[in-house]
């Protein structure tokens, strides 16, 4: 996964991923569509990111910027092509639908009826390309009585039931500080476009994907619906601990250092109560199940708190390590650079930039034998590739100055 050494896609300088030869036109905006998109693009897709002429895409401008470059795009906007249009003007409709004839894919995310409104909805575009994947992604999906409204991640982290767990027994519901409901929505509607066109090799023809944002996150929430119907049982907030297993929890250690204790497995729990020397809590019955050890998570948690909060974090790490007792440090960004196992997987990569020199980034999201995914460029400016594009579609440089001037581009 080592970066070319200048910008330019050329198949001599990066590996041909194994979406080569697809084409994606991104349409979407903040962040779910978007970042699809991208996941699409690293693994050797040719995507184009289509923008309105006058109003970019919000994330350009989302968190800091070093000397007026948004940073966040840098990563966002990777492996893309930026083309302008738009799309509720004639020109910029045809110059979408003569691009369409031309993809395999393409990722929106606006409310439910707008590409209708601008006569680009799924009867135009499949009568341009046949074989198209329309993924729409929305908060709430194309249909029923809330697909009207607008829908962002923080509103699937709030109905999928992921805040009512999270945060303090005592405290409220918490949200993540990210856009986790927009990352794993992001993921979901990757594997969905890629069953889409799986499925195109069998049918011939392509298909929509009405990918709704709350779904995933309540997907991924586990047997909470499941315990409800058959138990009546609604899954509490506890904070660092888990209803299944204890000790799980977070604990300060003498350094004034966090790490991360888990014992799912029996055994891991025997060796942990072994290392922290309390043994004697094994022979209790109740320590022979998950379950067993949560009910009694006060008296684990004080033994392996008070046995970590007498050792620094290094001398904790090494001391599960070598008893094979599972544990992790708490690490914020600084912490993340200097690991040596993230180091070994190239998980944070440093790639050429014309704004930044070189700049870090997370790496692609797996590594493929034969056909490994890559980073060949980073975000773009606004409308940079527009030229180029057009004129792959035969546009005469006539044309472009005409679409330009109606605004259409």
């Amino acid at each position: 996964m080592t970066p070319p050494a200048d910008t330019t896609d050329t198949a001599s300088e990066t590996p041909q991923g194994p979406l080569t030869g697809l084409r994606v036109l991104d349409l979407a905006t903040l962040f779910a569509g978007p970042i699809c998109a991208t996941m699409l693009g690293d693994f050797g897709a040719e995507v184009i990111k289509v923008e309105h002429p006058r109003r970019p895409d919000p994330s350009r401008g989302h968190g800091p910027s070093k000397d007026g470059v948004g940073l966040w795009w840098k990563t966002l906007g990777r492996n893309k092509k930026n083309l302008t249009l738009d799309l509720s003007s004639p020109g910029g409709r045809e110059v979408l639908l003569k691009l369409v004839a031309e993809s395999d894919v393409v990722v929106e995310n606006f409310r439910p009826g707008t590409l209708e409104k601008w006569h680009l909805g799924w009867d135009e575009l499949s009568a341009a390309n046949p074989r198209l994947v329309l993924a729409r992604v929305t908060g709430f999906g194309q249909f029923g009585p809330y697909a009207h409204r607008p829908g962002f991640g923080t509103l699937a982290e709030a109905m999928s039931g992921f805040a009512a767990i999270t945060g303090q027994p005592d405290g409220p519901p918490t949200l993540p500080p990210f856009g986790l409901a927009d990352s794993i929505a992001a993921l979901a509607t990757s594997y969905a476009v890629m069953a889409a066109l799986r499925g195109r090799d069998t049918t011939g023809r392509g298909q929509v994907v009405d990918m709704a944002i709350i779904e995933p996150m309540l997907a991924i929430l586990g047997p909470q619906a499941t315990w409800y119907d058959q138990l009546g049982y609604v899954q509490p907030r506890t904070g660092n601990r888990s209803t299944n297993n204890a000790p799980r929890n977070t604990y300060r250690t003498r350094d004034e250092k966090w790490v991360a204790v888990s014992t799912s497995a029996q055994s891991i729990a025997e060796r942990v109560m072994h290392l922290v020397g309390r043994p004697e809590f094994i022979d209790e019955e109740w320590f022979t199940t998950g379950a067993g050890r949560a009910l009694h998570a006060d008296e684990l948690d004080a033994a392996v708190g008070g046995w970590i909060a007498a050792h620094t974090r290094d001398e904790v790490v090494a001391a599960f390590e070598k008893a094979e007792a599972a544990i992790a440090p708490v690490y914020d960004i600084r912490d993340v650079l200097a690991d040596e196992q993230y180091r070994a997987l190239d998980s944070i990569t440093e790639l050429p930039d014309p704004d930044l020199g070189t700049v870090k980034m997370q790496n692609v999201l797996f590594r493929l034998s034969e056909t490994p995914g890559a980073i060949r460029w980073t975000g773009r400016p606004h409308g940079s590739d527009t030229d180029e594009i057009l004129g792959g579609l035969g546009l005469s440089e006539a044309a472009v100055a005409s679409l330009r001037e109606a605004g259409a581009v």
